[in-house]
C-alpha cells in the first residue's frame, strides 16, 4: 500500500493557495517517506496551449520552486515536444510560448531536442512494447518532480502522472507509437468545412473532396491534432466507423501509456505532484477555453503514480465524475509500475 498525501481545496483556489499547498506536500511528503533528493531535480510540467485557460500557470510551481531553492537543488521547467504541429511542435516555438506563458522563474528547458529527436530506448519488456523511446534530457535524471493537472482527454479517459510520464516523457517517435493504431473520423452532418483541421494535421491526412472533409486512416498518426482544433466538435473516435477504435485501440492506447510510463519511472525516483482543480473533460493541449466539468478536489502527492492517479480518480467519482479509462490503473499495477491500493493522509 503507497501513501498518498492530500490536502482539500475548494472554491477556485488562486495560485498563492495553489502554491502553498504544493509546497505544503512537498515538504511533508520528502519528510515522511525520508526521501533522498537528487542535486538537480527538472520540473516535468505542460506549459499550456495558446487558447487553452485551465492549465496551470506559473506562480502554482513558486512554492516547490522555493523549497528546492533552498536546498540548493538545480531545477528547470521541462517539457517535450508534440505531434499535432502547433506551438509546441519544436522547441523554438515551444520556448517562445513557454516564456509568453509566463514561465521565466527557471530556465526552459526542451527535453527531446529541437525537432523531438533526442531520445534513448529504455527495455521494458512488456506487451506491446520491448522497448520505449523516452526524452534524452529526462532519461538522464535519476529523480524528476513529475506535476500533473488531473483532467479528462479523448483517449486516455483522464490524464494524471500516469499520462505525464508517458507521453510528457517520450520522445516524438515515441508519442506516434502510442498513437498509432486511434484514428479518429469526421462527422460530415457536423462539419462546418472550416478548414482547421486540415491546417493543422502535419502528416497531410486530411483532404476536401467536393466540399466534404475526410481523414485518409492509411496516413493519419493519431495525434489528435484534428481534434482538438475543431471548432464544431465534428471530429470523433465515436463515430459509427471509429467504434471499434474507441471499444479496443482506445484500451489498447491506454495499456501503450502505461507500458511508456514503466521505461520513464524504471529505476528513478520521482515524485509525484498532481493537482486537481481546473478540471475539465478535455486535455490541457486543446487550444480553447474549456468549462471545469466537477468542482475544484485539492493537490495530492506521493512517490507512487499509480497510486497518487487511483486517489485522484476516486475522488472525482465521489464528486460525481466517472472518468473513462479506469482500466489502465489495474494494469498498471500488473506491469509493476505501482500499487492501486493506497491509505489517503490529509494534511
Amino acid at each position: 500500500m503507497a501513501n498518498v498525501y492530500f490536502i482539500p481545496l475548494e472554491h477556485n483556489p488562486d495560485e498563492k493557495t495553489l502554491s502553498a499547498a504544493g509546497r505544503k506536500l512537498l515538504e511533508t511528503l520528502t519528510a515522511s517517506e525520508n526521501l533522498s533528493l537528487a542535486g538537480e531535480i527538472p520540473l516535468k510540467l505542460h506549459f499550456g496551449e495558446r487558447g487553452n485557460f485551465t492549465f496551470l500557470t506559473p506562480g502554482v510551481y513558486d512554492g516547490m520552486i522555493d523549497f528546492l531553492e533552498e536546498r540548493n537543488i538545480k531545477s528547470a521547467f521541462t517539457e517535450t515536444s508534440v505531434l499535432y504541429g502547433g506551438e509546441r511542435f519544436n522547441r523554438e516555438k515551444h520556448t517562445a510560448l513557454a516564456l509568453s506563458h509566463g514561465f521565466t522563474r527557471l530556465p526552459v528547458f526542451i527535453a527531446d531536442g529541437a525537432k523531438g529527436e533526442e531520445a534513448v530506448e529504455i527495455p521494458v519488456d512488456l506487451h506491446h512494447f520491448k522497448s520505449v523511446s523516452i526524452a534524452s534530457g529526462l532519461a538522464k535524471h535519476e529523480q524528476c518532480l513529475v506535476v500533473s493537472h488531473f483532467k479528462g482527454h479523448m483517449l486516455a479517459g483522464f490524464g494524471g502522472a500516469i499520462k505525464q510520464l508517458s507521453m510528457g516523457f517520450a520522445s516524438k517517435g515515441g508519442k506516434m507509437a502510442m498513437h498509432l493504431g486511434v484514428k479518429p473520423r469526421i462527422i460530415k452532418m457536423m462539419c462546418k468545412k472550416c478548414g482547421a483541421c486540415q491546417k493543422r494535421c502535419q502528416v497531410g491526412a486530411i483532404s476536401c473532396e467536393n466540399g466534404k472533409f475526410r481523414i485518409d486512416h492509411s496516413k493519419c498518426i493519431g495525434c489528435g491534432a484534428c481534434f482538438s482544433i475543431c471548432p464544431a466538435h465534428a471530429v470523433s473516435i465515436f463515430s459509427l466507423g471509429g467504434f471499434w477504435n474507441a471499444l479496443f485501440k482506445g484500451r489498447f492506447f491506454r495499456e501503450k501509456l502505461v507500458e511508456y510510463a514503466c521505461g520513464s519511472a524504471k529505476g528513478k525516483k520521482h515524485i509525484y505532484i498532481t493537482f486537481a482543480v481546473n478540471i475539465t473533460r478535455g486535455c490541457d493541449c486543446e487550444p480553447h477555453p474549456m468549462p471545469k466539468c466537477i468542482r475544484d478536489i485539492g493537490v495530492f502527492a506521493s512517490t507512487d503514480p499509480v497510486a497518487i492517479d487511483q486517489a485522484c480518480f476516486d475522488a472525482a467519482v465521489k464528486n460525481g465524475k466517472k472518468f473513462r479509462g479506469a482500466e489502465q490503473l489495474a494494469y498498471a499495477e500488473k506491469c509493476g509500475l505501482g500499487t492501486t491500493a493506497y491509505e489517503l493522509i490529509q494534511i
